[in-house]
């Protein structure tokens, strides 16, 4: 199996992934950050509760902290596995990867700023992936607007 970790893409050669592949792996994707986030939120609830015997969920300051924690626990998911070999275990399935325009392997602060930008593409009904549709390069926002590209891997025998 070769080594894609490490793989420079020909950017103007690379297979563009359609947007059923991305929307399949950012499903495969949920279902393990679920779980992630119910780890994460436990582990701060409970002991919380625990000291106080109040429910966090019922303060404004504590509830806005453990909002501010649990996207910080997504960012660093996605960082993570993006600059870990371009891939999260759902476009591992998808047998896609994220690239920088160059076509090599993208850095932390390239992996934070797609987050970013990941979530304002999808707040407003994943108007900013479906942009991808219309791309020439099939780009979607948080693609254009981070310098990255997500590209097919090829099948392996």
């Amino acid at each position: 199996m070769p080594d894609t970790k490490h793989m420079q893409f020909d950017v103007s050669q690379a297979k563009k992934p359609s947007i059923l592949r991305r929307l399949g792996a950012l499903l495969y994707d949920l279902v393990l950050l679920i779980a992630i986030l119910m780890l994460a939120n436990a582990i701060i609830v409970i002991p919380y509760e625990v000291v106080t015997g109040h429910p966090l969920y019922e303060s404004f300051l504590p509830l806005t902290l453990m909002r501010l924690y649990l996207l910080a626990v997504i960012a660093g998911f996605y960082v993570y596995f993006w600059t870990h070999g371009g891939q999260t275990l759902g476009m591992r399935a998808w047998r896609i990867r994220v690239i920088g325009n160059d076509g090599g392997s993208i850095g932390a602060a390239t992996a934070f700023k797609r987050f970013l930008w990941s979530i304002v593409s999808f707040v407003p009904a994943g108007l900013g992936l479906w942009l991808s549709l219309f791309n020439r390069d099939g780009l979607a926002l948080h693609d254009r607007r981070s310098s990255t590209r997500v590209v097919m891997i090829p099948k392996t025998a």
